[in-house]
């Protein structure tokens, strides 16, 4: 323990651990410094990790995990910063990833020591463990458990005594979702998952070639006794545990990949810009949708089947070269696999082609499906299916042209090496130059080059599938890759808090107008809204205040002109730090229901995972909002699930969430677009009463 006591770090080299703990491993190479916090505790020692890794270039995200389970994330995570409860103030341990076992900790003197887990873990819950602890020995030594099986007896009772106790203060840091993917996957070790999957791969090959070695040698030379059938068995049982090895380091790059393409995908769809999300429509997002399923499933199954198609037909090609046909066979092998990638070029255009025609059809079928009773009951009967036949003729066609390239690929690539691979042969078979063996080796590797371009054409169909479905995610993976500016400095001061009367947010000269339109919604704007007021904006539609109110939350950037929140710029704060500071509920169609439990989408801006007082708040605004009646009506409280597999709400209750969420996230600003307008008088006196006693600044938007 006395080595823990030496890893601690005080809370005012907070920024120094953090950083030291980034380097080495490996996140951040960054000498940045880094602002100490103000406080070391609570909500704003979060926010103050969080914009400090983001200024460092990397992540870190807040772990509350319960006792049973905080050893075993210790072990297999890292790097974690952890916070010590002391008599003296908290203190931070910098936890590098396990090594044999060990975890290392970096400690203020910038020496390395190794630790148990559960000797970190002990620390964490000393509060917890040693009355605990007391207790269970008591027991023990009563039961007369044998001293070999008490301490896997104390550490069962403990877990079971301690295990719905939570920590809180771990940080878990790793690289942003916009970080290149190929350093991720080398991050996450995938990278050297791949090579162990290839040799051993290459590996099993080897053997099973050599296994049909030792049996058609023994055949050949017909002496098939006891010792060859031996080593035949010998080498097939080898083959079994790299088999398996193959398999399990397969699965295991595929789970690890996909998932990390699917964060990296969910990171650009959240960094999309609003506006060319809006102008695509539903249709659109779920055509792209769709092809960013398939970039995981054929990408990574495709990628490993061609791999492995490279590796046996590069053993294939070294067993046809010593048969009879020699270099005649390498020669037109290597030609046919031209063939084949030249024939799966031409499924790349025409899968495109189909690809545009699918999601065109997906796209009219979803808008239609959405504005049904605006049809049904404005437009004529004999033009509600204009266009359809043609359309879907149109699909037919090229999805006819795919399927013969495929075809081809897929049937006639294999199929036509079988004919040119004997062809080969004819030569040494007719002059009677090929020995039984080197005919024999012919045939061999003639039927390995076939499994292997079976392999390389399913392989090589799925990359194309993948390549095409890639184009049309290109813009949410660019989105993706842009690095949001970092706001470390901005959160150290935000603690200070803006004394009464000071400004909170200013705008100064701000011009901006929608992409595509030459006249500008706004036109040199300058706006001041100081702590604690309560402001009123009134205008007609179209006149730009929904748009001012994305603007001062953050939602989309100005064309010129600046916006200052505390003092500090856009860019300073950066977007996450920005969007906690100032709060908006967008007007009733900019704003939705999530299909999740009441209490995620009420906490949906606060901290994750929420705490039992988080609960507690939730439910005592709903109820200070009008909302007890429906907390009451549902079976399961706030954890009831809302949206279209839940319970539905009416167009007032959707309001007032929206109102709750906005409050519930504790911003200096709080924005509601429109959000009375759907209340009757007395909700609306209710209402109206809750935010102003709540929200520290306050500006509503209303219709005259």
């Amino acid at each position: 323990m006395s080595g823990l006591g030496l890893s601690a770090w005080p809370a005012g080299r907070l920024g120094e651990a953090l950083g030291e703990l980034a380097r080495r491993g490996g996140l951040s190479r960054s000498a940045e410094a880094v602002p100490e916090p103000a406080e070391a505790g609570g909500d704003a020692l979060d926010r103050w990790v969080e914009g400090a890794a983001a200024r460092l270039g990397f992540e870190a995200e807040p772990v509350a995990l319960p006792h049973p389970e905080v050893a075993r994330f210790l072990s297999g995570a890292g790097p974690v910063l952890a916070r010590v409860a002391g008599a003296a103030g908290p203190r931070f341990l910098a936890v590098l990833p396990a090594r044999r076992g060990r975890l290392r900790l970096v400690g203020p003197d910038l020496a390395e020591r190794g630790a148990a887990a559960a000797d970190v873990r002990s620390v964490l819950f000393s509060g917890l463990e040693a009355p605990a602890l007391e207790e269970i020995d008591r027991c023990l030594g009563g039961a007369g458990i044998p001293d070999r099986r008490a301490e896997r007896a104390r550490a069962a009772l403990l877990g079971e005594r301690l295990r719905f106790e939570r920590t809180e203060g771990l940080w878990l840091l790793r690289l942003p979702p916009h970080a290149g993917f190929l350093g991720r996957l080398r991050r996450a070790g995938l990278l050297r998952r791949l090579g162990l999957l290839l040799a051993a791969h290459t590996a099993a090959y080897g053997f099973w070639l050599l296994s049909w070695w030792a049996i058609g040698r023994a055949a050949l030379l017909e002496r098939v006794d006891a010792g060859w059938l031996l080593a035949w068995g010998l080498l097939l049982l080898t083959m079994v545990p790299l088999r398996l090895l193959a398999l399990w380091s397969q699965g295991v790059l595929a789970l690890g990949a996909g998932g990390l393409l699917k964060q990296r995908l969910l990171h650009g769809v959240l960094r999309s810009d609003p506006e060319t999300i809006r102008r695509e429509g539903a249709g659109q997002l779920l055509g792209r949708t769709l092809e960013s399923e398939a970039v995981e499933s054929l990408a990574l199954g495709g990628g490993v089947l061609a791999l492995l198609a490279a590796i046996e037909l590069l053993l294939s090609g070294a067993v046809l070269s010593r048969g009879a046909g020699g270099g005649l066979s390498v020669t037109l092998l290597v030609l046919w696999v031209v063939v084949s990638l030249w024939s799966a070029a031409r499924i790349h255009r025409r899968r495109d082609r189909w690809t545009a025609e699918r999601r065109s059809l997906t796209n009219d079928l979803v808008e239609k499906l959405v504005g049904h009773r605006t049809r049904r009951a404005q437009e004529s009967p004999e033009r509600r299916h204009r266009g359809e036949d043609e359309s879907l003729q149109s699909y037919l066609l090229a999805s006819r042209s795919m399927d013969r390239a495929a075809t081809i690929l897929l049937a006639l690539a294999p199929r036509g090496w079988l004919v040119l691979g004997l062809l080969a042969l004819g030569p040494a078979f007719v002059t009677g130059r090929g020995t039984p063996e080197s005919l024999a080796l012919s045939l061999g590797g003639l039927l390995l080059a076939f499994r292997a371009l079976q392999k390389l054409a399913f392989g090589t169909a799925h990359l194309v599938a993948a390549r095409v479905a890639w184009k049309q995610v290109a813009p949410i993976l660019r989105a993706a890759a842009r690095a949001e500016p970092a706001g470390g400095a901005a959160e150290a001061l935000a603690s200070r808090g803006t004394p009464p009367g000071q400004p909170v947010l200013e705008a100064r000269d701000v011009h901006f107008a929608h992409a595509g339109r030459p006249d500008p919604v706004l036109h040199g704007l300058s706006l001041e809204i100081r702590s604690g007021e309560r402001l009123l904006l009134e205008g007609p539609s179209g006149g730009g205040k929904s748009t001012l109110a994305s603007l001062l939350s953050g939602l989309r950037e100005p064309r010129s002109g600046h916006l200052v929140l505390h003092g500090l710029d856009a860019r300073t704060w950066g977007p996450a730090a920005w969007r906690r500071r100032v709060a908006a509920a967008p007007q009733f169609h900019e704003n939705h229901v999530l299909t999740e439990t009441l209490a995620f989408n009420l906490l949906l801006g606060r901290r994750w995972p929420p705490r039992e007082e988080d609960f507690a708040e939730a439910e005592r605004l709903c109820r200070e909002l009008g909302l007890g009646g429906l907390l009451d009506r549902m079976p399961a409280g706030l954890q009831q699930m809302l949206g279209e597999g839940g319970w539905q709400l009416s167009h007032g209750e959707r309001s007032r969430l929206f109102m709750a969420r906005a409050l519930l996230q504790g911003s200096d600003l709080v924005l509601l677009d429109e959000s009375f307008a759907a209340l009757d008088p007395e909700s609306l006196d209710r209402c109206l009463r809750c935010v102003l006693a709540r929200a520290p600044t306050l500006l509503v938007i209303a219709h005259p």
